[in-house]
């Protein structure tokens, strides 16, 4: 059996989910990061944690002209600066509006747990 999961672009000032992709839960979400932005984002910006890094995916990033707010990420050999560790924490202030949503969603109204079988009916569901 494999389990979906929902990937989610939410807009900060309206709080409202814009755009999404159904996945099987073994995909990454930053694997479906160029299907959930679109030319319409272009002059926003997109917060993310660190994992999102990675340079294709700044390449998309600064493609689509949108600001990139993601976390950097330290390595073993080298670790972030401390000014790298503010930038990190002052991104993280956007970040947590937007995992409290989530966060409240999957807690409070159950958002994440659909019972269907197959993708095309779940997707159906969801919208």
């Amino acid at each position: 059996m494999k389990i979906k999961k929902s990937k989610k672009a939410k807009c900060l000032k309206t709080g409202q989910i814009i755009n999404y992709a159904l996945t099987s839960a073994e995909l990454h979400d930053s694997q479906v990061l160029e299907e959930l932005l679109e030319e319409s984002n272009s002059h926003h910006e997109l917060s993310a944690d660190s994992a999102y890094s990675e340079a294709p995916i700044k390449e998309i990033v600064s493609e689509l002209k949108i600001r990139n707010r993601i976390h950097e990420k330290g390595y073993k050999n080298n670790p972030l600066t401390e000014k790298q560790k503010l930038k990190n924490r002052k991104k993280s202030k956007t970040r947590a509006r937007v995992e409290h949503v989530f966060g409240f969603m999957v807690n409070s109204m159950q958002e994440n747990f659909i019972r269907y079988i197959g993708q095309e009916i779940a997707e159906i569901v969801i919208g």
